[in-house]
C-alpha cells in the first residue's frame, strides 16, 4: 500500500509515522536523544543525534512504498553550519533561557511596535534571532565561521536529501521573517546585522522542498504547531485547535493577518497557504497535573486523582490554582510569575486541590481564547489534543470554561500526523491541504460544556484573572 510518511523532529526523540491516503496507521517509530543543560537555563542538542535517530526511526517504519514524506519539529531551534554544512556548535533549542539581554537589544533596535508590525510577535528568549546575537556576543569565533542556519528540522532534510529549505510556519518563529509578505525581512536583518544569505527558501508547507535518494517527494513541512493543527483539522477559521500536552496551546486560523498589539499572543504563517494563525502559548498545562502528582500525590494514578476531583463542585468552595510553575509566556510575557494555591479552607482535601488544578489549567487556556478572539478569530469548537485530552473530567471542565465544544479526532498522532497529510500533498495524493484533511481527518467524539458549571466558572475566571496582579509584587522577593 502507497503510504505517506510524517517525521517530528522533538524535543526528547524523533517520532516516524506511515499512514495510508485514507489516514489510516499503518505504522510509527521512534527514537530517543539526550538533552543537554550545560549551564541553567540552556538547553542544547548535537543536530547528528537528530540524523542518526531520524534515520533510524524511518528504516524501522519498513516502508519501501512511500508517496511522499513530510517534516515538522520542534521550533526556534538555532543550528549553524560551515560552509561545507558541518556543524559548528550544539544547537540551542527553544526552551533555552540565555538570551533575555539579546531580547531587549532586539525591541530596542526596532522598537517593539515596529518589530510586531514585520514579525507578528516580540522577542522572546526561546526564538532563533537573539541567539545568533547572543553567538556574536559570546561565542564570536563560532559566529565568523557561519554560512548557513537552520531550523531543526530542516537540518534533517539537508541530512535526508542535500538540500537546504524551511517553511513559511517555521521560519515565522525565528523573528527574521516578514510574516505578512511571507518571506525574510530585509528590514529585520538589516537592524540586527544578520546576513540574509545564511538563511534557506522559505517555502509554503506543502511544497515540495527536496527529494530523497530514492525520489520520494519532501514537503517543505511546518513547526510542530501549526503541523498538529492539521493533523486535527484546524486549518481553516472556526475550528481552533486546544493542545493539553506538558504546555498548553490555543490556536486559530486567520484568513486575514492580525497582529496582537501587545505581543501576546503568537502570530506566524500558518502550513496552509495563504493562511496565517494565531496562537497563545501557557507554559505549564497538563505540565501543572504531572507536577502535583509527582511532587503531592508520590505518583497516584492519574484516574484516581481525576475522580476525587470529581467530589468537587465547580469551583471547588473558593479554592484557586494559578498555573504558572515555569513562569508565563500568554497572556503574561514574564518568566518570573510563580503558581499559587489560594482561597485553602480546612475542609479542602487532595481533590480540591486537583479540581482547582485542573480549573486553573482551564482558565489559562480561556486567556489565550480571549486574545484570539479579540483578534477577530472565529472560534467555534475546539478540537482537543495532547496527553491531557484523555481525560473526560479535564474536558468537561475546560469545554465550560471556554464556552466551546471540544471534539476529539479518531487519529491522535500529533505533529506527524500532520506531517505526512503535508506529505501527502507534496507527493500529489492530495490535490492540496483542504483534500488532505477531508479524506483524513475524522471526529470521534464530543464532549460539550456543562450548562449548570458556566455560571461558576464566568465568576472564577473573574477571580483568576485577579490574581496575578495581586501577586506580581511578590515575584521580587
Amino acid at each position: 500500500m502507497t503510504a505517506l510518511v510524517g517525521l517530528d523532529v522533538g524535543t526528547s526523540g524523533v517520532k516516524a509515522l506511515a499512514i495510508s491516503p485514507a489516514g489510516d496507521v499503518l505504522g510509527r517509530a521512534e527514537r530517543d536523544y539526550p538533552l543537554s543543560t550545560p549551564r541553567p537555563g540552556w538547553a542544547e542538542q548535537d543536530p547528528e543525534d537528530w540524523r542518526r535517530a531520524a534515520g533510524d526511526a524511518l528504516a524501522a517504519l519498513g516502508i519501501e512504498d512511500v508517496a511522499g514524506l513530510g517534516l515538522t519539529g520542534q521550533m526556534h531551534g538555532l543550528v549553524a553550519l560551515d560552509d561545507d554544512e558541518r556543524v559548528l556548535r550544539p544547537a540551542i533549542l527553544w526552551n533555552d533561557q540565555r538570551t533575555g539581554a539579546e531580547c531587549r537589544e532586539i525591541e530596542e533596535r526596532l522598537g517593539l511596535a515596529r518589530l510586531l508590525e514585520l514579525t507578528g510577535n516580540r522577542a522572546l528568549p526561546g526564538f532563533t534571532a537573539p541567539k545568533l546575537l547572543w553567538l556574536r556576543t559570546h561565542e564570536p569565533e563560532t559566529y565568523e565561521r557561519i554560512a548557513h542556519v537552520l531550523l531543526p528540522k530542516d537540518y534533517v532534510r539537508l541530512a535526508l536529501t542535500g538540500e537546504r529549505a524551511t517553511d513559511v510556519a517555521d521560519a515565522s518563529g525565528t523573528l527574521l521573517f516578514d510574516v505578512a509578505g511571507r518571506r525574510w525581512s530585509d528590514e529585520v536583518l538589516a537592524a540586527l546585522e544578520l546576513p540574509g544569505g545564511w538563511l534557506p527558501p522559505a517555502l509554503e508547507s506543502p511544497a515540495v522542498s527536496a527529494r530523497t535518494s530514492g525520489g520520494v517527494a519532501v514537503a517543505a513541512g511546518a513547526g510542530d504547531q501549526a503541523a498538529g493543527a492539521v493533523g486535527v483539522g484546524a486549518t481553516r477559521p472556526g475550528p481552533v485547535s486546544v493542545v493539553l500536552g506538558t504546555s498548553g496551546v490555543v490556536f486559530s486560523t486567520l484568513q486575514e493577518l492580525a497582529i496582537e498589539p501587545e505581543g501576546r499572543a503568537h502570530v506566524f504563517c500558518h502550513a496552509v497557504p495563504g493562511a496565517w494563525h494565531a496562537m497563545g502559548v501557557m507554559l505549564s498545562a497538563a505540565g501543572s497535573l504531572s507536577w502535583f502528582r509527582n511532587r503531592l500525590a508520590s505518583g497516584e494514578p492519574y484516574d484516581r486523582l481525576l475522580t476525587e476531583a470529581e467530589s468537587w463542585p465547580p469551583g471547588a468552595e473558593g479554592l484557586q490554582f494559578l498555573p504558572y510553575l515555569a513562569g508565563e509566556r500568554t497572556p503574561h510575557v514574564d518568566p518570573e510569575a510563580r503558581a499559587a494555591f489560594t482561597g485553602l479552607s480546612l475542609r479542602h482535601d487532595r481533590g480540591a486541590l486537583v479540581r482547582a488544578v485542573l480549573e486553573g489549567v482551564a482558565y489559562g487556556l480561556r486567556d489565550s481564547l480571549e486574545i484570539l478572539r479579540a483578534l477577530g478569530a472565529r472560534l467555534e469548537v475546539g478540537r482537543a489534543s495532547g496527553g491531557g485530552a484523555r481525560g473526560e473530567t479535564w474536558l468537561r471542565i475546560i469545554a465550560s470554561v471556554l464556552g466551546l465544544p471540544l471534539e476529539r479526532t479518531v487519529v491522535e498522532e500529533g505533529a506527524a500526523y500532520g506531517a505526512a497529510l503535508l506529505g501527502g500533498v507534496a507527493g500529489g495524493v492530495f490535490a492540496d491541504v483542504d483534500e488532505a484533511v477531508s479524506a483524513c481527518v475524522t471526529v470521534r467524539d464530543t464532549i460539550e460544556p456543562v450548562p449548570e458549571w458556566q455560571e461558576a466558572y464566568e465568576d472564577g475566571y473573574a477571580r483568576y484573572q485577579s490574581l496575578y496582579p495581586a501577586l506580581r509584587p511578590l515575584e521580587a522577593t
